[in-house]
């Protein structure tokens, strides 16, 4: 098993990444096995996916549409979303759909080609565990969630932007 970052900390993982082989085919795993398998695979059967013994999670591609799990949030433990390049940014859109629109509570989970400078910013928009990229280091990519301390703009964990917050902790006296 590997180990992740999760809520701050470094944590061993019990989930397998389920990620179709050249021809498409997914790997084999033991069922009570839990997995986190490709969006498009849990559309295609999702009846199969559901009487498995181990639990199942989904992960979403770039161009998946996060409304079409809608309806089967609450039934997920946790949802991932796939940064299969570090230029590649609609993923953080995924994740701040998912955490305001449909109000998803469980883990959300970054994975692909993650480091130490997305894990601010995901952070912000709603990830709370991040698999790290293979080749970089756990301990660096922890540094990631004190990069910055202060933020402008409105996220997730932050609604309010900066101006509001000054505006509000400076009263102007009359």
């Amino acid at each position: 098993m590997r180990s992740i970052i999760k809520d701050g900390q470094v944590v061993t993982d019990s989930w397998a990444v389920l990620r179709p082989d050249e021809n498409g085919k997914l790997p084999e795993v033991a069922p009570e096995r839990d997995v986190i398998v490709p969006f498009s695979a849990w559309k295609a059967e999702p009846s199969a996916w559901q009487n498995r013994a181990g639990q199942v999670a989904v992960w979403l591609a770039p161009d998946d549409e996060p409304g079409e799990l809608a309806g089967h949030l609450t039934s997920f433990p946790l949802l991932a979303v796939d940064f299969p390049a570090f230029t590649d940014g609609r993923g953080y859109s995924i994740g701040r759909l998912l955490r305001e629109r449909y109000h998803y509570r469980g883990e959300l989970r970054a994975l692909g080609d993650v480091w130490q400078d997305l894990v601010h910013y995901l952070w912000q928009v709603g990830f709370n565990s991040f698999e790290i990229k293979e080749g970089k280091a756990l301990e660096d990519a922890l540094k990631g969630f004190g990069t910055f301390s202060e933020r402008y703009h409105s996220t997730w964990r932050e609604p309010e932007p900066l101006f509001r917050r000054r505006n509000t902790n400076h009263k102007s006296v009359a």
